[in-house]
């Protein structure tokens, strides 16, 4: 665990526990089964450091990232064939982050899902979405 919290990326023990689970030096990947039904083989890549966001990975962090996303991709392909993926990373609160330890999105994504050909931008472009100045 980090120094001054709790943080639940910090614990990898957790991370492992009931999931498919690659990892290298730097970084390790969770999937775990979806609690809701959806989101089938979603998982995170976390650096095994505290890092609070993306903007703070050293850059052999960034290359494991990288290397587990292919892994990651290799593994799901194999597996359950998603149709697509949405992968990336959320910054702050503001841009959705809720766990303040960098962590990469992996969602593969089907065909025949309602929302299938969203992306992860489509709530953003809305006009509800639009600033007031």
């Amino acid at each position: 665990m980090h120094d001054d919290h709790a943080c639940p990326y910090c614990d990898l023990a957790e991370l492992r526990r009931n999931a498919f689970v690659l990892e290298n030096d730097h970084c390790l990947l969770s999937i775990k089964p979806s609690e809701m039904g959806a989101l089938e083989g979603a998982g995170i890549i976390v650096p095994k450091a505290h890092r609070p966001t993306v903007f703070d990975l050293t850059p052999q962090e960034w290359t494991a990232t990288q290397d587990l996303l292919m892994q990651a991709r290799a593994y799901l392909d194999a597996v359950i064939a998603p149709d697509g993926y949405n992968a990336g990373w959320n910054v702050g609160a503001v841009g959705g982050q809720h766990v303040m330890h960098a962590h990469f999105h992996v969602i593969p994504r089907f065909r025949d899902e309602p929302l299938a050909g969203r992306g992860i931008r489509s709530h953003l472009k809305a006009v509800e979405n639009r600033r007031q100045r």
